[in-house]
């Protein structure tokens, strides 16, 4: 092997440090699972040593998110047209994008949900499901009029009835 030359400087090469930062934050690595970071399996591996600029995050975030967009947008194209309305035919790629979308802002501590997220929730409502309806019939409020007698007709019942139960127990007589 060729031995480690160093810069002016003494640091390692830009190119080297860039590839250290993707190793290091898992972008190099996608799909890989961490084995032991010394914390719960349930949590992100740890991010690298030095601080990430918003800037930098926003970037990289909005990098990502075009990624998922496109998995999404290649995943659709196998749906027909007339499948699009389906929620068993559309929930992977649906899914798939969602789970990208925060999945990504969870691990680049970004915030989820997110304006750039639901920027892209609301796209793939208004390329793909624009014209999907309700089979189902909505109901509605009746009509106001329809309810206040709904209503009117109970209360107004219920005196009527205990006045004539009383009217009618105080006859005294034994009922056979």
């Amino acid at each position: 092997m060729a031995p480690r030359t160093q810069t002016g400087s003494g640091r390692l090469s830009q190119g080297l440090l860039l590839l250290w930062v993707l190793l290091g934050t898992g972008l190099c690595h996608a799909g890989a699972e961490a084995e032991s970071f010394g914390q719960d399996t349930r949590t992100s591996p740890p991010v690298a040593v030095f601080n990430w600029t918003a800037q930098l995050v926003e970037e990289t975030y909005t990098n990502i998110t075009q990624k998922c967009w496109e998995v999404f947008v290649d995943l659709m194209r196998n749906v027909t047209a007339s499948e699009l309305c389906e929620w068993k035919v559309i929930s992977r790629p649906y899914s798939l994008l969602q789970a990208c979308l925060e999945g990504w802002a969870d691990h680049l501590r970004y915030g989820y949900p997110n304006a750039l997220a639901e920027q892209y929730i609301f796209q793939s409502h208004h390329r793909y499901f624009h014209n999907c309806t309700l089979e189902h019939q909505v109901y509605f409020d009746p009509p106001e009029d329809v309810l206040l007698a709904m209503i009117i007709a109970p209360i107004c019942l219920i005196p009527f009835l205990v006045t004539l139960v009383i009217w009618r127990s105080k006859d005294g007589k034994a009922q056979p």
